[in-house]
């Protein structure tokens, strides 16, 4: 036997050993990335999956129940500016005043705040890095993400997709 080289079972042992290291690898990044933890927890608002498909249009589903994202620029309420308050499309939850509203020129809603007990915060990695996703503190539908770039007083942009949002004149 040439000892110089590996035999062919040896270099086959190593190739599968290294596979299945590989694909364990792969298996905790892809378990890291999933649900948020807004979909673990119980809310006071609770519909199947089936009630929430017959409740919502197609696009709201996608995004709120989802954790899908709206187009930027697509939606009517990244441009409203009138008085009130923006409430969740889905459970009509009060999420956000329109005087914390600004144009982040982002084409999406932005706030610099939401109302009191409004929201919760999640930590998302699907994109490969953390980000801080919100969502209905009553219902846990995905509303969108905050980023530390918004302005004072809270230096808090909540970027939220408008098709998860309902607007209330006041």
């Amino acid at each position: 036997m040439d000892h110089d080289h590996p035999s062919p079972k040896v270099s086959l042992d190593r190739r599968r050993a290294l596979g299945t290291f590989g694909a364990g690898i792969a298996f905790s990044a892809l378990a890291a990335c999933g649900a948020g933890v807004a979909e673990a927890r119980s809310f006071p608002v609770a519909l199947s999956e089936a009630q929430w498909r017959e409740k919502l249009t197609r696009a709201e589903f996608h995004v709120l129940r989802q954790e899908g994202t709206e187009r930027p620029y697509s939606s009517p309420l990244d441009k409203e500016n009138r008085k009130g308050l923006f409430a969740c499309a889905g459970c009509g939850n009060k999420l956000y005043a329109s005087r914390t509203k600004f144009d982040s020129r982002t084409g999406w809603p932005s706030f610099w705040a939401a109302l009191p007990g409004a929201v919760g915060t999640s930590r998302d990695r699907k994109l490969g890095y953390a980000r801080t996703e919100v969502h209905c503190a009553d219902c846990g539908g995905h509303l969108g993400h905050i980023f530390d770039d918004g302005p004072k007083p809270t230096g808090k942009r909540h970027c939220i997709n408008g098709v998860a949002m309902d607007f209330v004149p006041a």
